[in-house]
């Protein structure tokens, strides 16, 4: 997206024909052969993009119609749930001054400037044009201050608050995984701390526990059971615990301080299987939860936990266990046959199979249903056969 792009989309033309647009059921193809009759093709190609990332923006953003994207951009940014979750935290220190690093196009501080003045940093001019519309859209402008810099050269200045989103693909939209090679790098911000008292980074959740700082909160986030971000918290930002899973939007949390006890046995499973929230997972906290539930891994090296008594949580989906038994395909696929179990839903954890490979493999044919996981029992690979719980 260029900023000639980006001006052209603010006008009243552009913005009555993307009104048109949205309406419309006519495809790609004829959409752009009626508009190459009235406008140049760089407009052509503004336009079928904005459409097109509007509609995809559609379930991240209440303002989606209105809103200016570039696919990478919008692809990273976090949804309108997860930002405004993360504001509150923000506005219990209540900040005058934040300084948004990488704010491409200013998701991520939209919900500040509800309380706080804002200043955008990034390299990328149009980026930035795209963060002031996107502030004008929710009626912020006010509130959002434009900065272009490198931030690899620009000298830290004092703020309240900081907020930093690097970038975790490389130029041809391959992910990076360690924190070090994001662009800017994780470190960038211990420059920054030192002028300000709060922080906060949004890093992938995939990262290595390694990688992240002690000095840090690390706050796993899911959304409907979708494992989104890691977020670190710094300073005044940060709470007690080391590690914290938080599920939205119920807002249900649990950290590494609650539940504190002696380990949780190993125990073959009994009546129950539970299969944690990735967010738990990803936060290492199965041992807090096993003591919440009572309930014990199967293995020390698998996060499902196992009880003979229900419990409910938000933290995990509940399986009512049928049966279980060492793994042999030709055994699994006798056992669905006598049972007549035709609808699958196949789950796997510490196992090499390939699930749709198997699934042909089984050739399940019946009208009852089952989840199937295949997984360790005390370092045994084994076939755990369970019926989904409400």
């Amino acid at each position: 997206m260029t900023p000639q792009q980006i001006r052209f989309l603010q006008s009243d033309t552009a913005v009555q024909t993307l009104g048109e647009l949205a309406l419309t059921q006519q495809n790609h193809l004829q959409l752009a052969t009626k508009l190459r009759k009235t406008y140049t093709p760089d407009q052509v190609n503004a336009l079928l993009e904005t459409i097109r990332l509007r509609q995809k923006a559609a379930k991240k953003f209440s303002h989606a119609a209105d809103m200016l994207f570039t696919a990478t951009a919008l692809e990273q940014s976090s949804s309108e749930a997860v930002a405004r979750y993360r504001s509150h935290r923000f506005a219990k220190i209540n900040p005058q001054q934040i300084v948004d690093l990488c704010c491409s196009i200013g998701s991520d501080a939209l919900p500040l400037t509800q309380f706080a003045h804002v200043t955008g940093i990034d390299l990328d001019y149009a980026r930035l044009k795209i963060a002031q519309h996107n502030h004008t859209v929710y009626g912020r402008a006010s509130h959002f201050h434009p900065l272009q810099a490198d931030l690899l050269d620009l000298p830290p200045f004092p703020t309240d608050a900081l907020f930093f989103d690097p970038a975790r693909r490389d130029e041809r939209g391959k992910r990076i995984f360690s924190v070090e090679s994001y662009r800017p790098p994780l470190s960038l911000i211990e420059k920054w701390r030192k002028l300000a008292p709060a922080a906060a980074v949004k890093i992938s959740p995939g990262v290595d526990y390694r990688e992240i700082p002690p000095t840090a909160e690390a706050e796993f986030i899911s959304v409907n059971g979708e494992v989104k971000e890691c977020v670190l918290w710094y300073g005044d930002l940060r709470t007690s615990p080391q590690q914290r899973a938080t599920l939205l939007p119920s807002g249900d949390t649990l950290t590494s301080e609650q539940n504190r006890s002696s380990p949780r046995p190993i125990t073959s499973p009994g009546a129950y299987l539970y299969e944690p929230d990735g967010a738990v997972i990803r936060a290492h906290l199965i041992q807090p939860l096993g003591v919440q539930l009572n309930a014990n891994q199967i293995d020390p090296d698998i996060a499902y936990l196992t009880s003979d008594q229900l419990i409910t949580t938000p933290f995990a989906t509940p399986f009512a266990v049928q049966d279980r038994f060492p793994f042999q395909l030709k055994r699994l696929r006798a056992y669905l046959r006598e049972r007549k179990i035709g609808r699958l839903e196949l789950k796997k954890r510490g196992s090499p199979l390939d699930l749709d490979q198997l699934h042909q493999q089984l050739k399940p044919k019946g009208p009852n249903k089952a989840t199937v996981f295949l997984t360790r029992i005390n370092a045994t690979p084994s076939v755990i056969i369970a019926q989904r719980l409400p």
